[in-house]
């Protein structure tokens, strides 16, 4: 029997700006200016794989 893998859990945006501790307009003008994490849109809402959130966190520069 082949085991199942749970996918990356997916967050909102706002669960993301709760994580980065931005308000959700920042987040969203940084998707703006493509320089936030990526999101994807499904159907009219935005939704952030975390661990992309966390790698795009992790890659910032001082």
């Amino acid at each position: 029997m082949a085991s199942l893998v749970e996918p990356d859990p997916v967050w909102t945006a706002d669960q993301v700006a709760a994580y980065l501790k931005v308000p959700k307009a920042t987040l969203y003008r940084w998707r703006c200016d493509g320089t936030g994490p990526p999101a994807r849109r499904v159907g009219r809402h935005l939704r952030y794989k975390s661990n992309e959130v966390v790698e795009w966190f992790d890659n910032l520069e001082c």
